[in-house]
């Protein structure tokens, strides 16, 4: 079995999909060692185990939606798509989307996974509970009143505190989204004008091949109230006159509408569309995040190494992500922008430039995202997390014999 990529194959002795949340009581109570995975969407091993791998997607109790307290409850297997059809006929809505709607839910609150907009916290800052399976297959339901302080360090857990069976998420009033594409951006007058461009709308992505001086395409996604009219121009990039994927040479159906036609926000905060596959797989990811008043200088640190990025990237995207106070969030305690990376699949090549990427920007303290490819030494992972040593505490709390730790948790410092 491999990951959405191909890129890694799961070493599990066995793996479990178990249909009800007592049979993964069991399954967990009984495994020497065991992890869980998501939708496979990770590029590296911190799903993998060589004991018992256990798989969500046949825990398919509907979500529960509370009218009074504006919040959801659904199954941790439960993909962002499929929760944003079933809000669709709602007045609610979730803050924000990653790219991809395909992603399951618990596997990305476990790893603060995110969508963009300075506004905006990672997609994780919404949940307000959590229900675990213990290593002892105890059920255990947390909440930020139930919990206090410790709460914020079990909410993004990278699956080594239990199973998350149940999610809790907080909703906001259902909003419509337009999105409007320019290209050509200048790298110079990006850089002059970054927080203006960045914090202009709802949602923005920048997307560059590292090619040149040129930010290729700005993805702008906006509440209608927030402009009249697009300009043809801005920043002296230009209107698309079509519908673009980020790779401009790419089949644009697969991605969400644009042209400035206004949507509901789940058919327009991701990039792609969920009846669509993603992607073809045939890629590697990676990306970190500095702090937004870095920002500038990351970039520029990055554009002095382009010409060993350039051959082998398929594209890369800028983005910005509000602070929260979330333990092991790659946003903890500062507004981050994020720096990410979609390689071809060419490993050792990509395995050989990461280091040089690591060192141009340890000036700004890079935290890397938990799910994709970096080479950060564990020393400096653990010098990123001022709350690392509580996680330890809380781990060893509900862990004691280690059953849910696995290679790459060791690999990073815990």
């Amino acid at each position: 079995m491999q990951n959405w990529s191909g890129h890694h194959t799961f070493s599990a002795a066995r793996i479990h999909r178990p249909t009800s949340i007592a049979e993964l009581q069991r399954i967990v109570a009984t495994a020497t060692h065991c992890k869980v995975l998501g939708s496979a969407h990770s590029f590296n091993d911190i799903a993998d185990t060589d004991a018992d791998l256990i798989i969500l997607d046949q825990l398919t109790t509907p979500p529960v939606l509370d009218m009074t307290t504006g919040t959801v409850t659904v199954t941790g297997g439960m993909r962002y798509g499929e929760l944003a059809y079933f809000l669709a006929d709602t007045r609610w809505a979730l803050h924000n989307m990653a790219s991809l709607p395909h992603i399951s839910i618990a596997g990305t609150i476990a790893t603060a996974t995110h969508g963009s907009g300075v506004r905006h916290g990672n997609l994780a800052t919404a949940v307000v509970g959590l229900e675990y399976v213990l290593a002892d297959g105890s059920l255990l339901s947390i909440s930020r009143a139930s919990y206090g302080d410790d709460f914020a360090g079990m909410v993004v857990h990278l699956g080594a505190l239990g199973v998350v069976t149940r999610v809790t998420l907080q909703l906001v009033p259902r909003f419509d989204i337009r999105q409007d594409i320019y290209l050509g951006l200048d790298f110079t007058t990006a850089m002059a004008n970054f927080d203006a461009i960045m914090s202009a709308s709802y949602s923005v992505s920048l997307f560059t091949a590292w090619q040149g001086d040129t930010i290729d395409q700005i993805w702008r996604k906006s509440l209608p109230v927030e402009i009249n009219d697009m300009p043809d121009t801005w920043y002296g990039a230009t209107s698309a006159t079509r519908e673009m994927h980020p790779m401009a040479s790419y089949n644009p159906d697969p991605c969400t509408n644009q042209m400035g036609v206004v949507g509901p926000w789940h058919l327009r905060l991701p990039h792609f569309k969920l009846e669509f596959t993603p992607g073809i797989g045939d890629e590697l990811q990676t990306e970190y995040f500095v702090d937004r008043s870095d920002a500038v200088a990351a970039l520029q640190a990055i554009k002095a190494i382009q010409h060993l990025i350039a051959p082998i990237l398929h594209i890369a995207e800028i983005r910005t992500i509000a602070a929260d106070d979330l333990w092991l969030s790659m946003h903890y305690q500062r507004d981050s922008v994020a720096l990410h990376f979609t390689w071809k699949k060419i490993w050792l090549q990509v395995n050989a430039v990461l280091p040089h990427i690591e060192a141009a920007l340890a000036p700004f303290a890079p935290r890397a995202h938990w799910g994709k490819l970096f080479a950060l030494p564990a020393a400096q992972i653990q010098a990123g997390y001022p709350r690392m040593a509580d996680f330890g505490r809380l781990r060893r709390q509900f862990d004691p014999h280690e059953k849910f730790v696995n290679t790459f948790l060791k690999r990073c410092g815990f």
